[in-house]
């Protein structure tokens, strides 16, 4: 029998995944439908079709990564094997202290890849590229291919993850394990981890809707957590910390939970899970009284952490397997278990909803009122042209000959127009030049030389390293507003250009906002924070090591990076949006001219040909105006089926 997994998630996720997959399938298909009638109706301009085709791939792919932190043995494994894998009855990912977790384990699911694991080796850590990089590289990871029904299966692959292998201590400095103590003379003296990175992917519910779930190593274990920190967590949109209920906050808890999440207090995808509440159960006690013990410890621990109430849940990852396993409905809820279960399913899934949510309104109605002002343009030539003939109707050929004189003005004017437009273009392309230059790699290396400088000078003590820090992105931050500069003159520029042709032609050009760069401001503020902390007294002797000192500057540049082309990204799409839209109405407009003269063309031939054009003419203006009915017809079906999910999940949440 097949295995499923009902069993590894509550009733109401279950639920709300399933309604999720089909509003899902629905704006997918509607958005399809939208697409394929702009094209026939020659209203794809190249903008329009990249946005939509951008709506669907987000509507498709939309991911968030949910990390599970915690120390050696609070129960992370089991708690991850309780919300995932308990349809299988046994324990997939290991919880034991001899076969615990040594290297991180991404569990989502991809539909276009087979049922895998795939693993990065640890040898890699010797190469330049980030982690991120790898990603785009699967050549270079070993796939291990199962049966998703075969459990014994599952568990095998899973424990390949954690093999470790034994290296030389010079081997171990070189890979970053260079504080491990070991004799140098002693070959294959210590311990490490084999793989680096491990990536599962495997068709469960949860991990259909988006949801990707990292499992760390154990924070507390020497030499395996640290590039994950650096590298990795700062990454996730969401984050659970777990950690004992059977004793008062520790010291090592409320120092990684500050060193990690302080700052986020009022980031609603932060979590902490208060596990193994099972060993505060007192059967000398009635089930209330337990509670009340177990809600104090809750209150308690929310308070030492400075964390507010509703995002602390108190759970027993044990219990809550075991129940599911059992199908025993009154351990699970003694278990608390469905707790986390809601947690991913009604506030972690939700956010990534109401963020497709606000995109895709925002999105729909710049379609529209780039169609709209498309719809309105040919309506308003169409009715330019009816005027013009109704006149010649009544016309001699002088005239005639002067209309046609009168076109041949029009042309004129406007192809002078079309020359000062490529001018301004060509300014647009030196200042979008400029910007490349300006967030371009080699840039970034000259901005961050300092700062690597500082790092690479010898001696155990690195003095100036911080200030070198704070230099650098003093500069960074420079760069990102002088690119703002450039951005809004453009803005300027093209927009004074389109209130000329609008008021010259007729045109309805529309400059679309400038792109605010506060958001990258403050993600480059993030990955100034996520790093400060590698330059702490904490790590005076890591600071000292040449290849801890490389890979710190390799994930700080990868992150930087990231920054900059998501900003490069952005104003290129905007820019490319501005010269669409004049592309397009100066498409128009041509065709306008060009239909004029032939208007005039076939007037002068017969009276009778011009009769006809009227008509043609008029039946052209009705196919506009049906053409306004539908496409409003088109965007009424898109829109009202977001609103309806939005709404559901907002009941969902109250």
């Amino acid at each position: 029998i097949p295995i499923t997994h009902q069993k590894g998630c509550s009733r109401m996720l279950n639920e709300n995944t399933t309604q999720h997959n089909s509003w899902r399938n629905e704006i997918d298909g509607r958005l399809w439908a939208l697409m394929q009638w702009l094209e026939q109706h020659e209203l794809l301009a190249a903008d329009v079709k990249a946005q939509i085709e951008k709506m669907r791939a987000h509507n498709r792919s939309e991911k968030i990564i949910v990390a599970f932190v915690a120390e050696l043995s609070h129960g992370k494994s089991e708690l991850i094997n309780a919300i995932l894998f308990s349809n299988y009855g046994k324990r997939i990912i290991s919880s034991s202290e001899k076969r615990k977790t040594v290297c991180p384990i991404e569990m989502g699911y991809n539909e276009n890849d087979d049922i895998c694991l795939r693993l990065l080796p640890i040898q890699t850590r010797l190469e330049p590229q980030s982690l991120i990089e790898w990603q785009q590289m699967p050549e270079q990871w070993s796939k291990i291919e199962f049966d998703k029904n075969n459990a014994d299966q599952f568990i095998e692959a899973v424990e390949k993850a954690n093999e470790t292998i034994f290296v030389s201590a010079q081997e171990a400095r070189a890979l970053g394990f260079g504080f491990i103590k070991a004799d140098d003379s002693d070959e294959n003296s210590v311990e490490i981890p084999r793989w680096r990175h491990a990536q599962i992917n495997i068709d469960h519910p949860l991990l259909q809707q988006g949801l990707v779930i990292l499992d760390t190593p154990g924070l507390n274990d020497a030499g395996i957590g640290s590039e994950l920190i650096i590298s990795l967590t700062p990454h996730a949109q969401a984050a659970v910390f777990i950690m004992p209920i059977n004793s008062e906050v520790a010291t090592s808890d409320l120092t990684i939970y500050r060193e990690f999440f302080a700052g986020k207090e009022d980031d609603n995808s932060r979590f902490v899970v208060l596990n193994k509440i099972d060993t505060l159960w007192d059967d000398s006690k009635t089930a209330e009284q337990n509670d009340v013990a177990i809600e104090i410890k809750r209150l308690d621990a929310a308070h030492a952490l400075g964390v507010s109430e509703e995002r602390v849940m108190a759970v027993s990852a044990k219990k809550g397997l075991l129940a599911k396993i059992n199908n025993d409905e009154e351990l699970l809820k003694r278990s608390h278990i469905e707790l986390v279960d809601n947690m991913l399913g009604n506030s972690i899934l939700q956010r990534r909803d109401e963020i497709m949510y606000t995109r895709l309104m925002a999105d729909l109605q710049v379609i529209q009122q780039k169609v709209r002002s498309l719809l309105n343009r040919r309506a308003s030539d169409l009715y330019e042209q009816l005027s013009e003939l109704n006149e010649l109707q009544a016309k001699n050929e002088t005239i005639m000959h002067q209309q046609r004189l009168k076109i041949t003005q029009d042309q004129d004017t406007f192809e002078v127009s079309v020359g000062r437009i490529h001018a301004i273009r060509i300014v647009h392309y030196k200042i979008l030049q400029q910007i490349y230059t300006m967030l371009g790699n080699n840039h970034l290396l000259r901005e961050t030389s300092s700062l690597k400088m500082a790092l690479q000078e010898s001696g155990f003590m690195k003095v100036g390293v911080k200030k070198a820090y704070a230099d650098t992105f003093v500069k960074l931050y420079r760069l990102l507003d002088d690119t703002q500069d450039n951005i809004d003159e453009v803005h300027t520029m093209f927009n004074s250009m389109f209130m000329q042709l609008n008021s010259d032609y007729g045109f309805e050009l529309k400059v679309d906002a400038a792109p605010q760069l506060d958001n990258h401001l403050e993600a480059l503020k993030e990955v100034e924070e996520s790093n400060v902390h590698s330059l702490g007294v904490g790590n005076l002797i890591q600071l000292s090591q040449q290849d801890f000192i490389d890979r710190l500057l390799r994930a700080l540049v990868s992150q930087l990076r990231l920054v900059f082309e998501q900003v490069l990204t952005e104003v290129e799409q905007w820019s490319r949006g501005v010269s669409s839209q004049i592309d397009a109405q100066l498409r128009e407009r041509r065709r306008s001219l060009k239909r004029r003269v032939d208007a005039i063309d076939r007037a002068e031939t017969a009276s009778g040909v011009l009769k006809e054009r009227i008509q043609e003419i008029q039946h052209a203006m009705l196919d506009v105006q049906h053409e306004q009915s539908i496409f409003n017809a088109l965007l009424e079906k898109v829109l009202p089926a977001a609103e309806v999910h939005h709404r559901v999940w907002s009941l969902a949440k109250s």
